[in-house]
């Protein structure tokens, strides 16, 4: 059988030397380019940097159970928006394989795996969580923003029976969230802390599923502290 396709992506190429990149996943329903340009909305200008690449994929499309089996660009499927129902683990697992692809491509382009931070809004940073948690424990760090993991994830699961140090995470939500609510993204934080995950949640009041550029802004600060610009070797 030929290898899937690599992901389509909407990439923002840093304005110097390109030492790190940022995988960006978007919620449900939504492509790479529409979380580019939301951001860009919010911000007036593209989430950039000196030194990093930004890297926003599509997700392919599938059935959505959710939406009655039509097909949505999602990154796994659910059994329903619930944090108290099994998980869809085959379509997670195989998406997982896919952006292993992503990821490895950075590194053949001579960006260490410590110097990749991978995350995403909604059920792009539930994406994120299972991959780097279960997979990819070297990366940089993780953020997930009005994000969650059911309650009998096979996140927590793999982190029971982990030893190595885990990538930090940055969890953002807001408290008036009625899709992904509030009380499963602290929950989501507290177990994570719990199997010794390093976690901050950024809490929002009054903010629904969405972003704000308040949260945006302290996305970034916290990018460039867990990617900083490294100073050019210079020949001894």
């Amino acid at each position: 059988m030929a290898a899937p396709a690599a992901l389509q992506r909407s990439v923002v190429s840093p304005a110097g030397r390109h030492t790190a990149s940022l995988i960006f996943l978007h919620g449900s329903g939504d492509t790479g380019q529409g979380a580019r340009t939301w951001i860009k909305q919010i911000l007036n200008q593209d989430m950039a940097f000196q030194h990093i690449k930004v890297i926003y994929p599509t997700a392919p499309a599938r059935p959505y159970t959710p939406m009655k089996g039509a097909f949505s660009t999602v990154w796994f499927d659910r059994y329903k928006i619930s944090n108290d129902c099994p998980e869809h683990i085959e379509s997670i697992d195989s998406m997982c394989q896919r952006l292993t692809d992503l990821i490895n491509d950075e590194i053949k382009n001579g960006i260490a795996k410590n110097r990749i931070l991978i995350g995403g809004f909604s059920m792009g940073g539930g994406m994120a969580m299972h991959l780097a948690y279960r997979f990819h424990q070297d990366l940089a760090g993780v953020f997930a923003l009005s994000s969650f993991l059911n309650k009998d994830s096979s996140v927590y699961q793999a982190l029971k029976r982990n030893q190595s140090v885990l990538p930090e995470l940055f969890q953002c939500h807001g408290t008036a969230d009625e899709l992904v609510l509030y009380s499963w993204g602290e929950e989501t934080n507290k177990m994570l802390k719990s199997l010794g995950v390093s976690a901050s949640l950024h809490t929002f009041p009054n903010l629904n599923h969405e972003l704000s550029r308040t949260e945006i802004e302290k996305l970034k600060t916290w990018i460039v502290k867990k990617l900083p610009v490294e100073v050019a070797k210079t020949n001894e």
